[in-house]
């Protein structure tokens, strides 16, 4: 990375936020809300992404959308950090303005040999949309592009966006997105300590086929890797198919405890039943030991972002966390694994309301997190953070 030096790109009020030993939760905390629409300057949050610092911070990550809903636009990069579980939550930080453009899908992770956290995270001009970057109608510079930024100090500062691009992004690539959600850390295995990103991006078509591009059959999911702490990126594996049949899109990523990865993705309007897909890596997130293919035990899950997260010890299940009614996002809900993925039972339905993006995160004494988006009256109304029993779950 280019420099290390701590640009300060948070509130004042940031800066105040003492950085201590996190306090214990709470007794009967449940559910807090990081993020209300409307509030602090924001007109609607999006797109959540938590992690757990080596200290216990733990740190939800969103969009702040200026204007609209909308994912083109006026969108920055925000932060608030929780020193007590995810009971109660520091002022709002800005970690990547966008000053007018896009600034969003926040990949965070938690380097296990540094504590650092690294931040992965995607742009694009703020007038341009998904479509015309799929369709080849955006210049380089405004067309999607990768950040990385690094915080020393368990969330409070971290550097200015660093350029990744040309290490992440192959020639033909149009859409890019990182995550959203959390990124992994290996801890086990050859290659522990990488830093895997879960991505996804669109692919133009062939010479001389009538496609625009905008096809859903271009989308593709991908990974992307450093092995020194977020300093230089390579790309892993890629699903290059393109064939319309299993259209990998925003995807998610975990360690199995036998030190595979799992990867988990949104089918976005593949002919194949269903709406998840999984494939598994042997060797690091370079490449794949199967093509992306569907996950049967997951129909219930409509075309949305969906998190996954292995739960630490040998026993442990893998979690995965998506809404629960196959034809609307509503009904947020968690699913086990005992099997490394082949099969998911639900375990726990959270609430009936509307509600779409998550992002799952393991807290100390014996509970999970869940980051995700929910409201009364449409799913983008807030982002809440919902501490869970591991026993609910396990």
């Amino acid at each position: 990375m280019a420099s290390l030096s701590c640009t300060l790109l948070v509130t004042a009020a940031a800066l105040l936020t003492p950085l201590t030993a996190p306090a214990p939760a709470a007794p009967g905390c449940t559910t807090s809300t990081p993020y209300t629409g409307g509030k602090v300057g924001y007109a609607t949050y999006r797109i959540p992404a938590v992690v757990t610092t080596g200290k216990g911070t733990v740190l939800a990550f969103a969009e702040g959308r200026h204007r609209v809903e909308s994912d083109t636009g006026a969108i920055d990069v925000v932060l608030r950090r929780s020193l007590d579980g995810g009971c109660t939550w520091g002022p709002l930080a800005v970690v990547a303005a966008g000053k007018g453009d896009t600034r969003g899908n926040p990949a965070p992770v938690v380097d296990p040999r540094t504590g650092h956290v690294v931040l992965v995270t995607s742009y694009n001009s703020g007038t341009v949309t998904e479509a015309q970057i799929m369709r080849g109608e955006a210049a380089p510079s405004r067309t999607r592009r990768v950040f990385v930024q690094t915080s020393t100090d368990d969330g409070r500062h971290f550097t200015a966006p660093h350029e990744i691009t040309a290490q992440v992004k192959r020639p033909g690539w149009r859409w890019y997105a990182t995550g959203p959600g959390h990124a992994l850390a290996l801890t086990r295995g050859p290659h522990t300590g990488r830093l895997v990103v879960p991505a996804d991006h669109s692919a133009a078509p062939p010479p001389g086929s009538s496609d625009t591009g905008r096809e859903f059959r271009y989308y593709g999911a991908h990974a992307l890797y450093s092995d020194d702490g977020g300093r230089t990126w390579h790309i892993g594996y890629s699903d290059d198919s393109y064939d319309g049949h299993d259209n990998s899109n925003e995807s998610g990523a975990a360690q199995l405890p036998d030190g595979r990865i799992y990867f988990t993705a949104r089918d976005q309007n593949g002919k194949s039943a269903g709406h998840r897909l999984d494939a598994r890596s042997q060797d690091g997130g370079a490449t794949l030991q199967r093509p992306y293919a569907v996950q049967h035990t997951l129909d219930d899950v409509p075309v949305v972002q969906g998190s996954v997260l292995q739960l630490h010890g040998q026993a442990a299940p893998l979690l995965f966390s998506a809404p629960s009614d196959p034809a609307a996002r509503r009904a947020m809900a968690i699913w086990r694994s005992t099997d490394g993925g082949a099969t998911f039972t639900k375990a726990l339905t959270l609430s009936r309301k509307p509600a779409a993006y998550s992002d799952l995160v393991q807290l100390s004494g014996g509970r999970l997190g869940i980051l995700y988006e929910t409201g009364a009256k449409g799913p983008y109304d807030t982002i809440v953070f919902r501490r869970v029993p591991l026993t609910d779950v396990e």
